[in-house]
């Protein structure tokens, strides 16, 4: 089997979505109403997506309070640095700095405006 999409929850998706189509280069595949207000988005490669909904029946998490190490979305930069400085004039948060890794690897990691942490990373050797 392969992985459909991974979904996370926030108080508003449909400006969650818009956020993640205009500067993380995602797309709309498809959306629902009410009450979830679900929105499925892939990626340039079209095999990976996400949803970002909103369910009443549950809580929405705290992201903003979570270590970035417990979860977060990773997203492959060409240039790690100027992504995360244009990310962070769209309105992300800088979580720390940037880490040169001795195998080469460089890795970022911003929050998206409702505390969400995304992950910017070059590998020094691709992985798949």
């Amino acid at each position: 089997m392969d992985i459909e999409h991974i979904g996370y929850m926030v108080r508003e998706p449909a400006a969650a979505a818009r956020w993640y189509v205009e500067n993380l280069g995602m797309r709309v595949v498809r959306t629902g109403g009410p009450p979830a207000d679900a929105h499925f988005l892939a990626d340039g490669s079209n095999h990976v997506m996400i949803e970002i909904y909103n369910n009443p029946a549950a809580r929405v998490p705290d992201y903003a309070a979570m270590d970035p190490r417990v979860l977060h979305l990773a997203f492959e930069a060409a240039d790690v640095e100027g992504e995360w400085r244009r990310l962070r004039r769209a309105g992300a948060t800088a979580e720390g700095g940037i880490t040169r890794a001795p195998n080469g690897d460089v890795i970022a990691i911003v929050r998206d405006p409702w505390g969400f942490p995304v992950q910017l990373v070059k590998r020094g050797t691709a992985m798949i």
